[in-house]
């Protein structure tokens, strides 16, 4: 397919019919998944990438169990209650179907946490889990990394594996009123207006990640600094724009 060029400050189209919404967060969730595969994200199953019903706010989309995130499409996502089931309903194209279960346990609590969210993203990412082991904040060491400063958490806690959603509601307090969150020992989890959003964000993360890691020597940007870099970088299209960059590059056939 041919992607139409973009503009500076072009923000994400959301629709304003309910029905038609759903079906667009539906195509760009299985579209996210698609790019997670095409980086070798979560090649094992080892992500999750959720958003919030445009109607039935306590529920939201995931990727059903089962599905390479490589070939992921919009029948295969799945609307799931917070019960923590997918349910069937033929009349807005859900079915009912496994799902991963952690992702539950992790996204549930923090969409009822936080209604502001509209979409979170994780996945085990390379660079990202190195750099959760060290239990400790992105430095605003590079211009990526200034993009999270003053608005990422760290949930200090050995739960690796989410048993439940106690687990979830944990990540949730330490996410607080912040938009991202590093899990110890685990990755990061990101959140945004759209799962493009999340997604991209999560993206820049594995950015700042790497170079933190590879870092020998670093100095570190002033509080001033980082916050004009920032507020420059972080506006309400930012994540949009860096979503369509990427699926420009990494997925040409859509």
């Amino acid at each position: 397919m041919a992607y139409e060029p973009f503009s500076p400050g072009d923000p994400e189209p959301f629709l304003a019919d309910v029905t038609a919404e759903r079906l667009r967060r539906r195509d760009q969730l299985a579209q996210c998944y698609r790019l997670f595969g095409a980086l070798r994200f979560g090649d094992m199953g080892d992500g999750h990438i959720s958003f919030r019903d445009p109607e039935r706010r306590d529920h939201f989309w995931m990727l059903r169990y089962g599905v390479s995130f490589a070939t992921a499409s919009r029948e295969d996502t799945v609307l799931v209650s917070p019960g923590g089931v997918a349910i069937e309903d033929r009349s807005i194209g859900a079915v009912a179907a496994p799902i991963n279960i952690t992702g539950y346990h992790i996204h549930h609590p923090i969409h009822e946490a936080r209604p502001d969210i509209e979409a979170a993203a994780h996945v085990h990412a390379p660079y990202a889990t190195a750099f959760s082991t060290e239990r400790r904040l992105l430095e605003p060491i590079n211009q990526e990394a200034t993009q999270f400063f003053e608005d990422h958490a760290l949930f200090d806690d050995e739960e690796v594996q989410i048993l439940s959603a106690d687990g979830g509601k944990r990540i949730a307090v330490a996410l607080d009123d912040n938009s991202h969150v590093i899990l110890a020992n685990h990755g990061v989890l990101t959140t945004g207006k759209s799962a493009a959003e999340a997604v991209a964000w999560l993206i820049e993360m594995e950015r700042a990640a790497e170079v933190a890691l590879k870092a020998k020597r670093p100095v570190r940007l002033s509080d001033e600094a980082s916050r004009i870099a920032k507020n420059d970088l972080v506006r309400p299209w930012s994540g949009w724009q860096i979503y369509n960059y990427l699926i420009r590059r990494h997925l040409p056939n859509g």
